[in-house]
């Protein structure tokens, strides 16, 4: 793993071997706001390791989980530098309880790597792209289900077509400990990770925990697995966390399914269900006339995440499904 020269971002001065906390205020042009930020700097030289939390409303799991990781890590045993933002979106964290921004009603998961003259959210996403990941050794996107949506514990990756930066991917995926690894077939998009990958950093998506819950075992878990992937990046030493359980089932993206109307969803599965091709995923009820439109899932497959709450609109993400590598 490459080995990042010296690293700050004012107010905050990291020294050798010393944990810094602090906040950054980020100019978004109509407003301003502050960021937390914890830099566990190592007393030995090694790689800059980022993890953000908190990029949407109602996701504890992962928060927590980066909050309990800064307090695991001792800086007189890193090698290299930690860099912990918990909550990297603080209007949607503290304001909202959803994925879009109070400010604008923009998801800041879809409009990386930013924009420094766009709207608020499109900001922020810009100042953490460039002061965050862009200058990475490795980058970890920390999410949950939030508390509209079921979702089944998985690492998410992109493969770019670079053979050693998608092996150093891969790796990464499946260090944490977590079973399911499920593969992106290209870096496009507007997913924090899927940008960070197209600037040529390895960078994985985390989603642990489900409907909004706080689950200090999830988050206990998920902090531990943080640390089998810092070993793994030889950031900690092997013997530091516990490792890694179980082996790694491989997937690949295959579909998501949008509500074809604005209604009443009544889902059919829950995650982790399978279904085949063409099977019933749930139903959007017309509210006024009752009228019922049947939701099919287009591919064979498992589902990962799915939305939960009763109102949908049309195009809201009701579910998302992959399959097998292989298969």
């Amino acid at each position: 793993m490459t080995t990042s020269a010296p690293w700050t971002l004012a107010p905050l001065r990291p020294e050798p071997g010393r944990v810094v906390r602090g906040r950054i205020r980020v100019e978004l042009g109509t407003t301003a706001v502050e960021v937390p930020l914890v830099v566990v700097d190592g007393a030995h030289p090694g790689p800059r390791v980022v993890f953000t939390a908190g990029m949407h409303g109602g996701e504890f799991t992962g928060i927590e989980a980066a909050a309990r990781l800064a307090d695991l890590l001792d800086p007189r045993r890193v090698h290299g530098q930690v860099v912990i933002c918990p909550v990297a979106n603080p209007p949607a964290v503290y304001d909202g309880r959803l994925a879009a921004s109070p400010l604008d009603g923009v998801n800041i998961n879809r409009v990386f790597p930013g924009d420094a003259g766009g709207l608020p959210t499109e900001r922020l996403a810009a100042w953490h792209f460039t002061h965050l990941l862009a200058g990475a050794d490795a980058y970890v996107d920390l999410h949950s289900g939030g508390i509209d949506e079921d979702l089944r514990d998985f690492v998410g990756h992109r493969l770019t077509g670079d053979p050693g930066l998608d092996r150093r991917t891969t790796a990464m995926a499946h260090g944490i400990g977590i079973a399911d690894v499920i593969a992106g077939l290209d870096a496009g998009g507007g997913n924090s990770h899927a940008a960070a990958a197209r600037a040529g950093v390895p960078a994985v998506l985390v989603e642990s925990g489900r409907l909004g819950e706080r689950d200090p075992e999830a988050a206990d878990r998920l902090s531990r697995g943080l640390l089998g992937l810092l070993s793994v990046l030889e950031v900690v030493a092997p013997s530091d966390p516990a490792p890694p359980a179980g082996p790694v089932r491989a997937w690949t993206w295959a579909a998501s399914v949008t509500a074809p109307a604005t209604g009443l969803w009544y889902p059919a599965l829950s995650a982790g269900d399978d279904v085949a091709a063409g099977g019933v995923l749930g139903y959007v009820r017309d509210p006024a006339d009752g009228r019922r439109t049947p939701v099919l899932s287009p591919v064979t497959g498992r589902l990962f995440y799915g939305m939960r709450a009763l109102t949908v609109s049309t195009g809201a993400e009701l579910a998302a499904l992959a399959r097998r590598s292989g298969a």
